[in-house]
């Protein structure tokens, strides 16, 4: 595990970090008292435990999406191609199954349980062909986005139609509490999306900036899909907290060990560009912690890397600071959270492959 540095400026910006961690964390620890000792049960891999209740995720995304329109089905199916790793319907049915089994001892996910699982990737997928619109972005997964094989406007509708499927699922769970609990998602989407578009002068508004925006763009979905089917599983309010923290620790975790690969993994690997933020203007994780060490990238973040040169000169004042083992640590701290969250419910393999989830989080390289 990486450490923070001792100088003076460091430590200030560890207090800082130690500020917004607490601010995140309005922890539930006090709402659960389950047993937290390790359980014996048998290691499983996360995405073999969880297989078969995403056996033909994709073909039933599809099945939600059954449009007259050729070109527009061509869109679609373009995304759910059945190739993406599914995390997130895997954390969500994982989540199902713990939530199930301390409750009553049940290992069947609920069919409106396995609902949320494909809407989140309905909604995930949808902000993605969002994104790639914004970001003019031309790769995504290893291959071209919808936005440059059919341009703008079409890649757009595509992304709008998706969204409406996903409602549409949404409504027919029937459940209101389910409904307001996903809604909130595509709402922070939205904001997240504006607050990526502006920029803090301050040092410290600026982090807490980046966090917010990282919670709502990225954990939100997460951690809301997870408290979605506590929900329908358990009536326990606590353990809805204690699934929906797991959730936006991870999901925050993810974003920050993306933000990392930005700058650590080659683009054929990564299946997307490199140093894609700093081209964009956005300042990650691992450029606010190297403006620390180097304090004239201030000028550079505050015109979003605008200049010529900027963008390389950022990346290589990154690459020379302990801002991405900065990040990383970060990420663990997250993780390490998440684990404790999770370590709340009573024992389980689907438990114990959500906290290997969180490893295999801060572990992967693309």
């Amino acid at each position: 595990m990486c450490h923070f540095t001792q100088t003076s400026s460091t430590l200030s910006f560890l207090k800082i970090c130690n500020i917004f961690w607490r601010f995140h964390h309005t922890s539930a620890s006090h709402l659960c008292s389950c047993s937290k000792t390790a359980s014996h049960e048998k290691y499983q891999d996360p995405f073999q435990l969880g297989r078969k209740d995403l056996k033909n995720l994709y073909e039933d995304i599809k099945k939600e999406l059954l449009v007259s329109t050729a070109e527009l089905k061509e869109m679609c199916d373009y995304y759910f191609d059945g190739k993406g790793k599914a995390f997130r319907p895997m954390i969500v049915v994982l989540m199902a199954r713990a939530c199930n089994i301390h409750h009553n001892n049940s290992r069947e996910v609920q069919a409106s349980q396995r609902s949320v699982a494909i809407i989140a990737e309905m909604i995930h997928t949808a902000s993605l062909v969002h994104d790639d619109v914004i970001d003019d972005a031309n790769s995504r997964r290893g291959k071209m986005t919808v936005n440059q094989i059919w341009g703008e406007r079409k890649a757009v509708l595509a992304g709008d139609f998706i969204l409406s499927a996903a409602s549409v699922a949404l409504a027919r769970i029937g459940n209101t509490t389910i409904i307001s609990v996903l809604t909130q998602v595509i709402e922070d989407l939205v904001r997240g999306e504006f607050l990526q578009l502006g920029s803090k002068e301050n040092e410290n508004e600026r982090f807490a900036h980046y966090l917010e925006k990282t919670f709502k763009k990225t954990a939100s979905l997460i951690a809301n899909s997870c408290k979605a089917v506590s929900i329908l599983g358990c009536p326990d309010p606590k353990v809805h907290e204690i699934a929906y923290q797991y959730g936006k620790n991870v999901g925050i975790a993810f974003q920050l060990i993306d933000d990392v690969l930005d700058f650590t993994s080659c683009a054929d690997y990564l299946g997307k560009p490199t140093a894609a933020d700093l081209k964009l203007g956005l300042a990650t994780g691992p450029v606010l912690f190297a403006c620390r060490q180097f304090p004239e990238m201030n000028a550079m973040i505050m015109r979003r890397f605008s200049k010529p040169g900027d963008v390389e000169r950022a990346r290589k004042y990154v690459l020379q600071s302990d801002g991405v083992q900065q990040t990383t640590y970060l990420a663990q701290r997250y993780c390490h959270e998440a684990t404790r969250e999770i370590s709340k419910l009573r024992p389980s393999p689907e438990r114990e492959a959500l906290i290997q989830l969180t490893e295999m989080v801060l572990m992967r390289d693309k």
